[in-house]
């Protein structure tokens, strides 16, 4: 939208857009599954022949190497798609219901019909990714949709804009570029399906936005993502995954490891290992490493800053990292020990590049301090014991629980994803997402079924009849 327009065109440009979109949503709920597909293999195809142009925009925004872009943007869209297309015509067929034999000469099915006008509210952190894995899953549910896309990563929205005004038209699929304000204009329409992923603070904003208009919503959140390290555990094996799936991105995701809880019999080492893990992984000037990305902007960088400072001012010790260069938006991957409770970096999601690790003595005092905060969109769990993982399965509630590793549940396409509560509401991925998208309806057809029977005028027989079905059928 351009600077000048007035509130009230803003919203009238919206407004029609809308409308011509719920207008066209009637034909496009119509699609066959190979008209779907087509779409789905037309944005699998650009992002395959764009992939230049990808790498650019996201170096742009966050000085994201191309492997980094390639693992966390591109293959997780290509593999949705691909998975979306082997699988789309068995997910459209109707399902037949087992109708009760109380209703004989009754049939039954499920179909899944498009929920019509969605709004995706696509993140920051992975632009590409978190805006088109979504669409793929509407558009393979037949809806039409508008797209708001993160004004934080300007380079890949303006992309996104280019791609989705090549492959369809507005009148089905749209972005929309702004600020937050252009977000809260378009959550006033009445859509009937809304899909943000953010934090939980701008999820509940969403969520009561989306109920003035009892809209259905899909709120891929986040929150403080634990990592249990038991003392049965490969050392190497763990930091090093631990180290990836933490800085990946400059630990600006959602599912990375917030903080670790370490037992107390291996915490030395385990330290000791986790710094190596990082020189190794990262070399000694990290600055210079092509493969480390930059923090989205300075205002986040300073949020960080000031939560490193609060955590060292109550006692926190520093192991590795903590400098960063403003200019470059640069802050190092920082490992700190001796946290409390007391500082910011323990009370809220950091996203960002720093690892606090926290000693524990017994898997109950881990579990009681994971079990006392929200629930998180992801846990994790390093140990060789089998009955350690059956404790910690049972004993937790998380979006998804991954063993001796991180992250990696995000690239299964057959998995849900997504969190619990204040991490999330609403599952997507694959047949999950398909779904999301959809309104599930049994059609009901009586074909000689004499239920005419159980209507008054009530004679004689009809109370022994009634105990009869009631008791066997």
């Amino acid at each position: 939208m351009t600077a000048t327009a007035t509130a009230f065109e803003t919203d009238n440009i919206f407004k029609q857009l809308f409308d011509r979109q719920k207008s066209h949503a009637k034909l496009v709920a119509k699609s066959t599954a190979k008209e779907r597909i087509a779409k789905i293999k037309a944005i699998r195809d650009w992002t395959f022949e764009n992939e230049n142009r990808i790498f650019k925009a996201l170096y742009a925004d966050f000085k994201r190497g191309e492997n980094e872009t390639k693992i966390s943007e591109i293959l997780p869209v290509v593999g949705e798609a691909r998975y979306i297309i082997k699988h789309l015509k068995g997910w459209m067929r109707p399902e037949s219901i087992d109708v009760p034999l109380r209703l004989l000469g009754t049939t039954g099915k499920i179909i899944h019909e498009p929920k019509g006008n969605c709004l995706i509210i696509s993140p920051w952190n992975y632009p590409f990714n978190l805006t088109l894995k979504p669409l793929l899953q509407a558009v393979a549910a037949g809806n039409v949709c508008i797209i708001k896309p993160s004004e934080m990563t300007p380079n890949t929205s303006a992309l996104l804009k280019e791609m989705i005004s090549e492959l369809f038209d507005q009148n089905e699929v749209c972005v929309i570029e702004g600020d937050a304000d252009t977000a809260i204009e378009l959550q006033k329409l009445p859509f009937n399906h809304v899909f943000f992923t953010g934090s939980p603070a701008v999820g509940k904003m969403v969520m009561a936005a989306a109920a003035k208009n009892l809209a259905s919503v899909t709120l891929e959140l986040g929150g403080k993502c634990p990592a249990i390290i038991d003392e049965k555990v490969d050392l190497d094996d763990a930091t090093s995954k631990l180290i990836f799936g933490k800085f990946m991105n400059n630990g600006q995701t959602c599912i990375a490891p917030d903080y670790l809880l370490v037992h107390s019999a291996v915490k030395e080492e385990f330290s000791r290992k986790l710094v190596e893990q990082l020189e190794k992984m990262y070399g000694t000037d990290i600055q210079q490493n092509p493969d480390y990305a930059r923090i989205v902007n300075t205002q986040h960088l300073n949020r960080l800053k000031g939560w490193l400072e609060d955590a060292k001012s109550k006692g926190a010790t520093i192991l590795a990292g903590g400098h960063s260069n403003e200019s470059e938006k640069y802050f190092a991957p920082t490992l700190i020990s001796d946290v409390s409770e007391d500082m910011t970096i323990m009370q809220q999601e950091i996203f960002g590049p720093i690892l606090p690790i926290k000693t524990y003595d017994n898997l109950s005092e881990a579990l009681d301090y994971i079990n006392v905060n929200e629930k998180p969109l992801a846990l994790y769990l390093f140990t060789k014991s089998s009955e350690t993982k059956k404790i910690v399965s049972e004993s937790t509630s998380s979006g998804a629980f991954v063993i001796n590793d991180v992250v990696i549940h995000y690239l299964i396409e057959a998995s849900p994803f997504g969190g619990v509560n204040n991490s999330g509401i609403g599952k997507s991925f694959g047949h999950y997402g398909f779904v999301e998208f959809s309104n599930i309806k049994p059609v009901v057809e009586n074909k000689f079924s004499q239920t005419s029977l159980f209507a008054p005028p009530y004679i004689p027989y009809i109370k022994p009849l009634l105990n009869a079905v009631t008791k066997w059928f």
